[in-house]
């Protein structure tokens, strides 16, 4: 079988080969073809029922010194997180005051920027564009000079990956008193899901998503919807600890705040408030965009 699994991967694909694979795929085993995937590196789940006592959706992976509250304070915000999720969480950050810096590899940048215009625009508004060469001893020494001066950082990695540029998340929380990291994952920072390759979609059908419909039959729902809804929580979650003066490095995953949000579906249904007005949009007023890429990393380092 794997010598035919061989074959297959080094033909090209014909008119009908996805046909074929799905063909494959259905006559396997469910959660041998789930492992087979994730070893592939491929962002694949089990559509499993909901959890009926899911884990709480935020957990402290690492304690660090604590700070005097600081509620009025404004944090320097280091975004290393890409597409969805962890630039969510710094824009709404963004928006409460921080000022953020948004950090992307001249190599391989946000994915999001390939995408629509106005979505990355309405992300990433506001923050400070850094392109560095992670390839490059000097832009990594960059990078962590950078980390040093930070009150917060967002990662949406799976840990290895900064592990790789000597980055140690952990040891960041405790060097100094009151930082707060935040790390948003699709599994969370524990072995064995910390190595899983995971977006929205296969993270909400993970947390049993598919199955709270009336359909008798598993349905993918929303949009990638557990993005949104984790960079909503991070965001929360990290405010709370800065504004605290709280260490912490703050484990998020996309997949426990689905079931979180499953699980608290019914909790409290409170009357909808009646709409506020919004002030009139002057003609002509263009909304905010996002920075180019790099066109901030001369000013924010220093580099004359």
């Amino acid at each position: 079988e794997d010598d035919e699994l061989a074959r297959l991967a080094d033909e090209p694909l014909g008119e009908h080969a996805w046909r074929e694979i799905a063909a494959r795929v259905c006559a396997r085993e469910r959660d041998a073809c789930v492992e087979r995937a994730r070893l592939l590196g491929l962002a694949v789940a089990p559509a499993d029922a909901p959890r009926e006592a899911p884990a709480s959706w935020l957990r402290i992976a690492a304690h660090g010194p604590s700070a005097a509250p600081r509620p009025l304070a404004a944090p320097l915000v280091v975004d290393l997180s890409s597409l969805w999720a962890g630039p969510l969480a710094a824009r709404l950050l963004r928006i409460a005051g921080a000022r953020v810096v948004k950090v992307e590899a001249t190599r391989r940048p946000d994915g999001a920027r390939r995408g629509n215009a106005a979505f990355f625009d309405r992300l990433n508004a506001g923050k400070a564009s850094v392109a560095l060469d992670f390839a490059e001893c000097e832009g990594v020494a960059r990078l962590r000079a950078l980390l040093e001066r930070a009150d917060v950082v967002i990662e949406s990695a799976r840990p290895r990956a900064l592990r790789q540029l000597g980055i140690d998340a952990e040891a960041w929380v405790r060097a100094q008193p009151g930082r707060v990291w935040l790390s948003i994952t699709g599994y969370g920072r524990a072995a064995p899901g910390s190595d899983w390759i995971a977006f929205g979609d296969d993270a909400a059908a993970a947390a049993g998503l598919c199955w709270c419909v009336p359909t008798g039959a598993p349905l993918l729902v929303g949009d990638a919807i557990a993005d949104p809804l984790a960079g909503l929580h991070g965001a929360l979650a990290a405010q709370r600890c800065w504004r605290r003066g709280e260490g912490a490095l703050l484990d998020v995953a996309l997949s426990g705040v689905v079931a979180h949000a499953i699980a608290n579906a019914g909790a409290a249904r409170e009357p909808c408030p009646a709409p506020v007005a919004r002030p009139p949009r002057l003609l002509g007023a263009a909304p905010p965009r996002a920075r180019a890429l790099g066109a901030d990393t001369r000013a924010e380092l220093g580099i004359a």
